[in-house]
């Protein structure tokens, strides 16, 4: 396997999506509907097109990295932060490192263009490895006021969030419309949603 790491174009699209879809399928709930957040992340004035990049084994993309600009307010102040996800890697590839380097790469090049810090909602064992932690340490938390281990903050510079504090926002785009869901699943090829031990939903 030999692994590129380059940022997405707009005719990776449709197959990026595909690939999405491969890699959630059935893992949170029968089905998913990750890859048409992907596809409504990237119409939204939130994306950040310069993190939007892809993993390719001989021209074929099995991973995928997306950010996009989010909100933590508190009161009338509001300070701009970076979304990340999704983050996915086609299930035959998982486990061979291509995750971490599409997160480490657009971490890198996050810090570069001058973004604060980055927050998300993943696998809290994963994420510290990275230099994750609980957003709680940074006085942060969810829009609906809650905290919990998953909920994690990264600051790209020593201090970025030590005069931010408050509720996060991350962007509309982040909502899903059953309805929505069907049409678009019907580009795809058809398959089989299944009920599994372990699921969200």
């Amino acid at each position: 396997m030999t692994i590129e790491l380059r940022m997405e174009t707009e005719s990776d699209h449709l197959e990026t999506e595909n690939m999405t879809r491969e890699a959630f399928w059935d893992l949170f709930k029968p089905g998913c509907d990750e890859h048409l957040l992907l596809h409504q992340l990237r119409q939204s004035k939130a994306f950040v097109p310069e993190l939007d990049y892809v993993a390719c084994d001989e021209g074929r993309i099995v991973g995928n990295i997306v950010y996009t600009k989010a909100l933590v307010k508190d009161g009338p102040r509001q300070s701009e932060v970076l979304c990340m996800g999704p983050l996915c890697v086609l299930p035959s590839c998982q486990g061979t490192g291509i995750g971490s380097a599409l997160l480490r790469t657009t971490l890198e090049k996050a810090r570069s263009l001058g973004y604060r810090a980055v927050i998300l909602f993943g696998h809290p064992a994963y994420y510290r490895e990275f230099g994750f932690s609980n957003a709680q340490a940074f006085g942060i938390k969810t829009a609906q006021g809650d905290n919990f281990e998953a909920f994690m903050a990264l600051e790209l510079y020593p201090g970025a969030l030590q005069d931010v504090q408050g509720s996060f926002h991350e962007d509309g785009a982040f909502a899903i419309r059953k309805e929505d869901l069907e049409e678009f699943d019907v580009l795809f090829p058809p398959k089989e949603k299944h009920k599994r031990e372990g699921q969200f939903l």
